[in-house]
């Protein structure tokens, strides 16, 4: 018998992760941690039932610096409890953008929360994190951290949804490594683009003219979306040379509704993200990756 443990699970993976994991004969029950927010700002936490020995801690890691905390409290709560194994499955996972310091003073982000995780659970899985200058999560966390990649089950969830004459493009080139490994999943053509970013919200992006390509639909595939900003460029010169079937898909959606208003404006007619986050656009679950990842370290 294992515990699932959800803490902020507003995508609700605790419950279909013990679907899955009930298919494949694994015993486990599942219960959401407790977070009570006193007036002052301070939060008490409690895990309302007994657990056992392994526990897997569900919690996706956006609005990371409101969740850290109560996951590092919960923590100990389990181990008080007699956890003996815990398991940390965090979708998305914060704070690798500033994975090396760009001005004199600056933390690293990434190794300062890698340590920080690291001495609150025993090993980690994540989809897709942000992987730039730092090769392997195990570069920065001391504990077996493993980074699955959802570019299979995007592909496959492509697949059977675009027309003849498609074209996958990469905003920029840290997307490449995703639409490269999605076009080869779903069969289409791919391109990267070049990218120049001035600031949080300001980018410049070379696009080709593809107006005598004949293009039926152009997908827009990254990693992550926040602003918003470099897909609404893309868009806005895809559409100027006469492309009308505009879509993106991508891994974690950080983004709110305002911003996916001027993405819909910009010319992005459909947009689908992973179910890494809670958001509208979820429509593609990681459930079963999660799941077979639970299922290797129970039998390892």
């Amino acid at each position: 018998m294992i515990s699932l443990v959800t803490l902020y699970d507003e995508a609700e993976l605790g419950p279909r992760l013990q679907s899955w994991l009930a298919s494949k004969d694994i015993a486990c029950h599942c219960l959401a941690a407790e977070i009570h927010a006193f007036p002052d700002g301070e939060i008490r936490v409690r895990v309302p039932e007994p657990v056992s020995e392994t526990v897997v801690l569900i919690c996706t890691l956006d609005h990371p610096s409101e969740k850290t905390l109560a996951l590092t409290f919960v923590s100990d709560v389990l181990r008080s409890m007699g956890a003996k194994r815990i398991w940390l499955a965090a979708p998305y996972l914060a704070y690798m953008r500033q994975d090396i310091a760009f001005h004199p003073g600056e933390g690293i982000s990434a190794a300062s929360y890698a340590r920080l995780l690291s001495r609150s659970v025993d090993a980690m899985v994540t989809v897709d994190p942000h992987l730039h200058r730092i090769p392997d999560l195990e570069d920065v966390y001391t504990i077996p951290s493993t980074a699955l990649h959802a570019t299979d089950i995007i592909g496959d969830w492509l697949k059977d949804r675009l027309p003849g004459k498609s074209l996958l493009i990469g905003p920029d080139r840290e997307s490449e490594q995703w639409v490269t490994a999605v076009a080869a999943r779903c069969g289409q053509p791919f391109r990267v683009l070049d990218k120049e970013r001035l600031g949080d919200r300001q980018v410049v992006i070379q696009v080709p003219d593809l107006s005598a390509e004949g293009l039926q639909t152009v997908v827009l595939v990254d990693d992550m979306v926040s602003t918003g900003q470099t897909l609404m460029k893309v868009a806005r010169a895809l559409r100027s040379q006469g492309i009308k079937d505009i879509r993106a898909v991508f891994v974690h959606a950080l983004f709110g509704p305002e911003t996916a208003a001027e993405m819909h404006d910009a010319g992005i007619g459909e947009l689908v993200s992973c179910n890494t986050v809670a958001h509208p656009t979820n429509g593609i679950d990681v459930t079963i990756m999660m799941g077979e990842w639970v299922q290797q370290q129970l039998q390892a």
